[in-house]
């Protein structure tokens, strides 16, 4: 698999992961941890050998995972393992056919940055799987591969739901998933819950019916923050992403 930027490193498409019984421990159990909780594999349903098993494979230095969740007009949102030895973390970014550079969306390792994703951007991402591009298509589990990039201050109420429900379809207890959906969207580990907006219009924009761009986040370690989301790329192309990522009405 090649994708601009990581041309040299041994990358392999990481959907057949998604179906080794400790994937979603291995994949999200760091995102539930705090002071007041201690998680383990058991809240998914699974034990300890199925996590380490699955952790393993996440982290492989030889086949490093892919998993890609394309959505509107060729958008792909790509979560990679950069399993590097010295430097292991989980890259977050939006990829196009048409751009020179990704769109930054957010980094999990050592030296995070983030947030990357708003409440309305993952789900809107979630919901508009592209059938004709490789990658993953079932809502649910688009839903939870974005999980750890979110970081959003309003979270609305039916969040929990929306999440309790995706985990019961990869497994999880329903009883115990409203409690476990909490989990995951309490206080991230790695960043603060962020606001988020549209960038004040430009008094040369010129008209009313330029699209405002697309959202910016007021959380000072993430990429997102007072730039645009992706560089180098023409109006027209921001124009079609701020559409894909739910910014602006289709219409």
């Amino acid at each position: 698999m090649l994708i601009k930027g990581f041309e040299n490193d041994p990358l392999t498409a990481g959907e057949g992961l998604l179906s080794l019984p400790g994937f979603w421990p291995a994949y999200l159990l760091w995102l539930c941890q705090s002071e007041d909780n201690e998680p383990e594999p058991g809240w998914f349903g699974v034990d300890e050998a199925d996590t380490d098993a699955a952790y393993e494979a996440l982290t492989d230095e030889e086949q490093w995972p892919v998993f890609r969740i394309p959505f509107g007009a060729g958008h792909t949102v790509v979560v990679l393992g950069r399993n590097l030895a010295d430097d292991a973390g989980t890259e977050y970014f939006v990829s196009h056919p048409e751009w020179d550079r990704h769109g930054y969306l957010a980094t999990v390792d050592g030296h995070q940055a983030g947030p990357g994703l708003a409440w309305r951007e993952l789900t809107h991402i979630a919901d508009t799987p592209d059938p004709r591009a490789p990658g993953v298509q079932a809502l649910h589990v688009r839903l939870l591969l974005l999980l750890p990039a979110l970081g959003d201050a309003d979270l609305p109420a039916e969040a929990t739901g929306l999440v309790g429900d995706a985990l019961v379809q990869v497994g999880v207890v329903s009883d115990e998933a409203p409690a476990l959906a909490q989990a995951l969207l309490q206080d991230h580990p790695l960043w603060e819950s962020a606001g988020w907006d549209l960038p004040a219009p430009s008094p040369l924009s010129g008209g009313q019916d330029q699209f405002p761009g697309i959202l910016q986040c007021d959380e000072p370690g993430s990429p997102r923050c007072g730039s645009r989301l992706a560089q180098g790329i023409t109006r027209d192309q921001s124009d079609r992403l701020s559409r894909a990522l739910g910014t602006w009405p289709t219409q």
